[in-house]
């Protein structure tokens, strides 16, 4: 069973395991540029704590805050998914407020569906505690040609409302879920 849980150090031996199988690709939603080291202990629980004071840091040079939850399955982690508590112009452009990323050979397996529609929950909750800090709707983008992706996106109710041509040349979707209304199963 699945789990969101706020980065820890004790993870460390399983985060490893999923770095390797990620062989240098950008790991969405982990955060791992904010890491000088995460492979000593030392290193990795520094990390761990940079991922936790995200969540009360001011902008800076684009950077905005930031929640970062790591999915779990009992003492594995699978994956991350973070939420940018508000968006610049260049997130609202491409970046969006959410992303997340499944070590590959947990992929296919519902993780990531599952962690969105978890997050989608709760923000929608905590809206309605925080009186309208949070945003009312939510915006995801992926590669063109990312079907999983796209497919888990679909399935949390997201609506597509472009297709972009990036800085580097690749097409990618933006698409909107509202907080308010509940992922379809």
């Amino acid at each position: 069973m699945f789990e969101l849980v706020p980065p820890n150090a004790a993870f460390h031996r399983s985060f490893l395991e999923s770095h390797r199988e990620w062989a240098g690709v950008h790991q969405d939603g982990a955060a791992v540029f904010m890491a000088e080291d995460v492979t000593s202990p030392q290193g990795f629980a520094d990390w761990v704590g940079k991922l936790l004071d995200a969540e009360s840091a001011t902008e800076k040079d684009g950077i905005v805050p930031c929640t970062y939850l790591w999915i779990t399955e009992g003492p594995r982690y699978v994956g991350a998914i973070a939420f940018r508590h508000h968006l610049t112009q260049a997130l609202l452009n491409s970046g969006g407020h959410i992303g997340y990323g499944i070590r590959p050979s947990d992929r296919r397996r519902g993780a990531a569906t599952w962690a969105l529609r978890e997050l989608l929950a709760r923000l929608a909750a905590a809206q309605g505690e925080l009186g309208g800090v949070l945003p009312v709707r939510v915006l995801l983008t992926c590669d063109d040609d990312n079907s999983a992706s796209i497919r888990t996106i679909e399935r949390c109710n997201g609506r597509l409302e472009d297709v972009r041509t990036g800085e580097d040349g690749r097409l990618f979707r933006r698409y909107w879920i509202d907080l308010g209304k509940p992922a379809a199963d």
